[in-house]
């Protein structure tokens, strides 16, 4: 069955805390950072995955997709990321850039491509996952966002 993604409501924020500091993701800043987080949720609404973006002019940082262990391997992630793109490309969005320290092979996939955090746009250079939550280790991968087809 494919999981339902809808916004994230106010009472699942202690969930994606634990779901992403369970996931070895960042979460320092979530109480500070305008991050719109998205959730995959089965029928009876039980939070399965979640997936995060943060608008900086016309790119977005994709922040934080992480799927639960027991939910792993159906699909979700790929449907979280397809959501977070459609709409990324709906709202106007030229580009998407992450970060990553395993999930590399997953963007390749999707078409992300390898870039050096120095070609990242200056709004997405200037917050917090990419000034001290990630590691310079990561490898920073970009995603350029064909316009959205209208009719």
């Amino acid at each position: 069955m494919t999981p339902a993604i809808r916004p994230l409501a106010a009472d699942e924020t202690a969930a994606v805390r634990t779901l992403l500091a369970d996931s070895g993701l960042p979460i320092d800043d979530l109480a500070s950072a305008a991050i719109e987080f998205r959730v995959a949720v089965d029928e009876n609404q039980a939070m399965l995955g979640v997936v995060g973006i943060e608008v900086f002019d016309e790119a977005g940082l994709l922040r934080s997709l992480a799927v639960e262990p027991r939910a792993r391997h159906r699909g979700i992630g790929d449907a979280l990321a397809s959501s977070l793109e459609a709409d990324a490309r709906a709202r106007g969005l030229r580009q998407l850039v992450l970060l990553t320290q395993t999930a590399e092979t997953f963007f390749a996939r999707r078409g992300y491509t390898v870039i050096d955090r120095a070609a990242a746009p200056a709004g997405i250079q200037r917050s917090a996952e990419f000034r001290s939550l990630c590691p310079a280790s990561a490898v920073c991968m970009s995603l350029v966002l064909e316009p959205a087809r209208l009719g």
